[in-house]
């Protein structure tokens, strides 16, 4: 069972085994057709495609941030609609470094499902290893897959603001440097962070080969930034609840788990004007 990461070997071993079944989950947010369109023209072969925007998010409100999560029981439908079932292992690939794969990772954990992970490397390194790819939609038997949903993975708005006034929680924001300063926002109405937070660019989890550092290096770099605070006590969050999973991915690789997702993030929380905001490093 896989539960976190999966190499292009692993995943290329078992390509044709009836009791795995992979999904893509390419997107681009400045685009958001894009991963549609790069499905359509390749995609591993047996891959199902699942949307960010149709697929691994809600309805949104206004209030509940650009990517809010999905109605479980309609979440749990179409992932048996495509084909999974409760036993079967699931691997998640896109083409931005497990960015959008991590979010069907955490949904899925948090769905009660453990044998998930995310592809080392995505698309990417499915490509460079020469593995095989097709332009054909797979065959779907429908499954049967029934979430046992997790408790205690989330947190919502007011337990954030609960915490501003301590800091027993420690919230870690995945976005880039410069729109955790407040600088550069093209994507949310206002720019800055949630007052305390610390920032990990979820891209820093990588190597140069676009592959995750190894263990041991990821725990060195979550250790120095966390400190004394155990990881039961870390929050993550970005701009809307996607890349935030990356870094919690990244922790679990590191053997460092237990920590929670703040799925609104910063798109939920500066929707509401009375809530506080915190620019600069």
């Amino acid at each position: 069972m896989f539960t976190a990461l999966i190499s292009v070997t692993d995943l290329a071993a078992h390509l044709h085994d009836p009791q795995w079944i992979v999904f893509d989950c390419r997107y681009d947010l400045v685009d958001p057709a894009a991963g549609s369109r790069a499905y359509a023209q390749a995609h591993i072969n047996g891959a199902r495609l699942l949307h960010l925007e149709h697929d691994l998010s809600g309805t949104k409100t206004g209030r509940n941030g650009r990517h809010p999560l999905p109605d479980a029981d309609g979440f749990y439908a179409r992932l048996a609609a495509l084909g999974l079932s409760n036993q079967m292992q699931v691997v998640a690939y896109d083409s931005s470094g497990g960015a959008f794969a991590a979010r069907l990772w955490w949904m899925l954990r948090e769905a009660g499902h453990h044998s998930v992970a995310v592809l080392d490397g995505g698309w990417n390194a499915w490509l460079k290893a020469g593995q095989p790819v097709s332009a054909d939609l797979p065959a779907v038997t429908a499954g049967q897959f029934h979430g046992a949903p997790v408790a205690n993975m989330r947190v919502d708005a007011a337990f954030i603001e609960a915490t501003l006034s301590h800091h027993e929680t420690r919230i870690i924001d995945a976005r880039s440097a410069d729109r955790f300063r407040g600088e550069n926002e093209t994507l949310d109405p206002v720019g800055g962070h949630i007052p305390g937070a610390s920032n990990r660019f979820f891209q820093n989890n990588l190597g140069a080969d676009g592959c995750f550092k190894a263990a041991a290096t990821l725990r060195a770099e979550f250790l120095a930034l966390l400190g004394d605070t155990a990881p039961v006590q870390v929050v993550h969050q970005c701009g809307s609840g996607v890349t935030a999973c990356h870094n919690q991915l990244a922790m679990e690789v590191a053997g460092l788990g237990g920590s929670r997702l703040y799925p609104g993030s910063w798109s939920e929380w500066c929707s509401d004007p009375r809530r506080p905001v915190a620019t600069g490093a």
